[in-house]
């Protein structure tokens, strides 16, 4: 039996869709704030703070592994419902969530490694959702293009410090846009408004120090329909370390609008 700890995003959706096929065991955590799961069989609703319920619904279904996925995103913490265990481990939220929604999920593996309970990568069941190395489009960098991938690659890895940077925007050799902590897409539409157009490229890795079992970036349409719109020339991504959603659907948006996704 494995827990799986949901939050918002469809990539939860994606992973459970698997699971159904693979007939796993499973039960589901679900603190997504809609509560999107409710009504999936085996799916418990308890408040984040609420960590002894937690422990409790894993261990009474012996669940031994947990699965997170999708966006838990930090608790208003003057509403958030504790219970003993959430009381004694409270500080150590508070600390976290005020570092990021990512710092927060650590601490909650850290809580559930003390009580036996581990945490295995998100993709475990969806090994289709990342990439390996190599050119997925029509469309290939050229010289510039390689000189402008290497010159953010190299940047990229000095922002280990940054807690939220998991993206920039390079052009011309220069960086001209760092991912803060509202995420990919609100840089890409900073950037659009500088009306660059036909040049940029978005380089998304994982940080140095960044968690691939809970937090690997996320790559979709989405994210390609903005780059076109922001006028950028590709995506380059790391080998087995991002979520890319929607594969063909990309790579066919990607192709027609003569844009390149390339994995390092």
């Amino acid at each position: 039996m494995i827990g799986l700890i949901f939050g918002e995003t469809n990539l939860p959706k994606r992973i459970l869709r698997k699971i159904k096929i693979k007939k796993i065991k499973h039960i589901i955590i679900d603190l997504s704030i809609n509560k999107i799961y409710k009504n999936e069989k085996n799916s418990y609703r308890p408040s984040i703070g609420q960590f002894g319920k937690i422990i409790k619904i894993l261990k009474d279904n012996k669940c031994n592994k947990v699965l997170f996925a999708g966006q838990i995103k930090k608790p208003n913490l003057s509403k958030i419902t504790l219970d003993l265990k959430g009381i004694y481990y409270f500080p150590k939220i508070i600390s976290s969530s005020k570092i990021g929604d990512a710092a927060l999920l650590k601490e909650i593996i850290k809580i559930l490694k003390k009580e036996k309970i581990n945490t295995i990568s998100s993709t475990f069941f969806n090994t289709e959702l990342v990439l390996n190395k190599g050119i997925y489009t029509k469309i290939k960098p050229n010289k510039v293009d390689h000189a402008n991938i290497k010159k953010g690659i190299i940047n990229l890895h000095k922002l280990s410090g940054y807690n939220y940077s998991q993206g920039l925007i390079v052009r011309n050799n220069k960086i001209i846009a760092i991912e803060g902590k509202y995420g990919t897409d609100k840089m890409i539409l900073a950037y659009k408004n500088k009306n660059i157009k036909k040049q940029g490229i978005l380089i998304k890795f994982p940080k140095k120090k960044q968690d691939l079992r809970i937090d690997l970036p996320t790559i979709g349409i989405r994210t390609l329909v903005l780059c076109k719109k922001a006028g950028l020339k590709g995506i380059v991504l790391k080998s087995k370390k991002n979520i890319f959603l929607d594969k063909n659907k990309c790579i066919n948006f990607a192709n027609k609008n003569k844009m390149f996704v390339i994995v390092k």
